[in-house]
């Protein structure tokens, strides 16, 4: 039987890096936020039925990230409209990373697990987590976003605090060392029959 683990943190708490870790330790990683990347790619799924609501977040065949965070800061329902044109399309894509899968531990790497209720499809759920601070000089550092934009993404994320309560595992991405022996750990005790932390 597969365990299906899942991976969420706020923006910035060092996700992405958690989940290349498990990776590292042989765990098959469905990716969230790649899947998204290449339904909004040339001729994706998704860049097809936006080419047709918002032509003017498309670039080329493609949609454009910048035009679409524009869009999306003029117009806030649009990011609703969005998720309801993608959301199905990236369920759809888990469902066969899923089927498709079947080493004794997988990953799903999902930005907004519990908010939109992926929490359901896992036997256990690690949050990433750091302070505020350094949370927000890291994500204000990659030079991508500005404070306004943080500030909507962080609107729409549940609290950190909120999350870490749900988890069965918390993960402190500050040091790299101490993260990745998290990751050992865990999946030791779910290889070993302990799953609950």
């Amino acid at each position: 039987m597969t365990y299906v683990l899942g991976l969420t943190g706020s923006i910035g708490m060092g996700k992405s890096t958690t989940a290349k870790m498990f990776a590292d330790e042989g765990v098959p990683v469905w990716d969230a936020d790649a899947t998204v990347r290449t339904l909004y790619g040339p001729n994706g799924l998704a860049a097809k039925i936006v080419a047709n609501q918002f032509p003017e977040a498309m670039e080329g065949n493609a949609v454009s990230r910048e035009k679409l965070r524009n869009l999306i800061a003029e117009t806030p329902n649009v990011l609703d409209q969005l998720q309801t044109i993608v959301h199905p399309l990236v369920a759809a894509d888990r469902a066969m990373f899923l089927k498709r899968e079947n080493a004794p531990v997988v990953l799903l790497d999902i930005p907004l697990l519990f908010e939109t209720g992926a929490e359901k499809e896992c036997d256990g759920v690690v949050v990433v987590t750091m302070s505020p601070a350094v949370q927000r000089q890291r994500v204000l550092s990659r030079g991508e976003m500005t404070q306004a934009d943080l500030e909507i993404i962080l609107e729409r994320q549940m609290p950190d605090k909120a999350k870490r309560e749900k988890a069965t595992w918390v993960i402190e991405t500050l040091s790299l060392d101490a993260a990745r022996q998290s990751v050992k750990d865990i999946l030791h005790k779910i290889l070993s029959g302990q799953h609950h932390a």
